[in-house]
This record gives structure tokens, C-alpha cells and sequence, in this order.
């Protein structure tokens, strides 16, 4: 009998999909030895036995939270939400739904995301009901999201508001714009640390739109460090400073919650 055929006769009700995740993730043990490929031949004698999955994220994800309804994450700069049309299988959501999948959890929702340049918090959820009830807090822009920038130049006021109007031109790129399909976009600030020729910002996103940080603090005359695309003159970290340091949200469960993520300390500092 081949190895697979045993697996399928001690676990009838699983698939033959389930199985293969089992070998891949080496789950399998034969006597003792983890057994990755699924035509080894195996005697009646030999003991085949089922390991525990493990719990660790793949890297580079770093789990903060999980429960029954949601999974929170931390996911490092330059690696996608979701797929696009050039990438469809390194993202956090691929990555968290293959680890979800071996550990025997069921299904994972995506319910909002940040820019591939952004690092930072994520939540996902783990039921369709929960989806809907995470999302329909994002559309409401309830949801308490704080950002931490490092930023060009010095920021003179302690505080403020940005207030504009974005649009999304045809080759998806967000600029300020009024007129037909702009949005408005607000956003709070205040000054955490100045540097020399940098300043340290945390950023409240009232409204939650495509590309809206970016966007309105290189308006402003201050583009994040790193976002050589909306005009920064430098890249001294090999990312965009932005991060996505506070989230706070009403859980399925009822209860109000609030995770952060610590500010990465290439952001502090002369």
C-alpha cells in the first residue's frame, strides 16, 4: 500500500488535497521519520502517525492575535495584501491562508489591506459573518487606525488636519484632484520627534482612501522617506517609512479591541 492510500483509509473524511498539505507541511510521520511524498510504499506493519501542525506564521508574518472570529497580523513592507495581476502567490493573504489551511482552520477573509510599501497591523477574518461585520465598520471608517511616518523635513505645527480631494487617474496612480470620481480624504496629525531634516509623524485616517498618506503628505511638502513615487529625494531604510502602528475595532464578539505594532527604529533618529 502506498503511503497516501493509508492516510486516506485512517482519515476517510479528509481530502485528497488536505493530504497533500499534510505531506508538504511534514505532518507525516512513518515509524517515526517524516515521509513527505505520498507514493512511498508503506507494510501493514508500519506505524503511520499524523503530527501536530505547527504554530508558527510562515515568514515574514508575525501573528499578534488570533481567536475563533479573527486573525491579526504584522506584515513587514514590500510584501502585498492580495494578489494583483503580476503577483498572485507571495502576498500575506496567501501565505495566511496556506498556514490556516494545514493547521485544519477553515477558510480566511480578507478585510481590508495596506499598500505593498506599508508595514504593519492586518486584520483578517475567520467566518463569512465575521467578514461582513468587520467590513461594514471599515465602511463606516470606524475603525481607530493610527500611522507612524518618518518624514522629509521638519514639520513646523504640533498638529493639524489635512483636508483634500483624491482622484485615481488612468494609469491608477493617486493624485489630489477635484472634479468628477475625487473623494474626499482627511487625515490628523501630530508631531511625535523632529530630527534635522526629518520629522517623526503619527497620522489618524479619518477617511481610509487608496494611497491617501502618501499622497496628502507629499502635498503637504513632506513625502514619507523612501516613497520615491509621490517625490521623496531619498531611501537611506530601503522602504517607505510608513507603518500601521494602532487598530482598534468592535470585535464580532461585541467587545471593543485595540492591537499595536511597535514603530521600526530605523524611523527614530538623526
Amino acid at each position: 500500500m502506498r503511503l497516501q492510500e493509508r492516510l486516506q483509509s485512517l482519515f476517510p473524511d479528509s481530502s485528497g488535497r488536505r493530504r497533500k498539505r499534510w505531506l508538504a507541511d511534514g505532518r507525516v510521520r512513518v515509524n517515526g521519520e517524516v515521509v513527505r511524498r505520498g507514493d512511498v510504499a508503506v507494510g501493514a506493519e508500519d506505524r503511520v502517525e499524523l503530527g501536530r501542525p505547527s504554530r508558527a506564521l510562515p515568514e515574514p508574518l508575525r501573528l499578534v492575535h488570533q481567536d475563533e472570529d479573527v486573525l491579526v497580523i504584522d506584515k513587514p513592507a514590500g510584501l502585498l495584501t492580495i494578489a494583483t495581476e503580476t503577483e498572485r502567490t507571495r502576498t500575506a493573504y496567501r501565505l495566511l491562508r496556506d498556514w490556516a489551511h494545514a493547521q485544519g482552520h477553515g477558510r480566511i477573509f480578507i478585510v481590508h489591506r495596506l499598500d505593498r510599501e506599508t508595514s504593519g497591523l492586518l486584520v483578517f477574518a475567520r467566518s463569512s459573518a465575521a467578514k461582513e461585520t468587520l467590513q461594514a465598520q471599515f465602511e463606516a471608517r470606524t475603525p481607530e487606525r493610527i500611522y507612524v511616518a518618518r518624514v522629509e523635513g521638519v514639520v513646523r505645527a504640533a498638529d493639524g488636519e489635512l483636508t483634500s480631494r483624491l482622484v485615481q487617474d488612468r494609469a491608477l496612480r493617486v493624485r489630489v484632484g477635484a472634479g468628477r470620481g475625487s473623494k474626499p480624504a482627511i487625515t490628523r496629525y501630530r508631531v511625535l520627534e523632529r530630527y534635522r531634516d526629518a520629522t517623526l509623524l503619527e497620522l489618524a485616517l479619518v477617511t481610509g482612501r487608496r494611497g491617501q498618506l502618501r499622497v496628502q503628505l507629499a502635498a503637504l511638502g513632506h513625502p514619507i522617506v523612501g516613497d520615491r513615487a509621490y517625490g521623496s529625494r531619498r531611501n537611506p531604510f530601503g522602504r517607505v517609512c510608513l507603518h500601521a502602528a494602532r487598530l482598534g475595532f468592535v470585535h464580532p464578539g461585541g467587545a471593543r479591541v485595540v492591537f499595536e505594532s511597535p514603530v521600526p527604529e530605523e524611523f527614530r533618529g538623526a
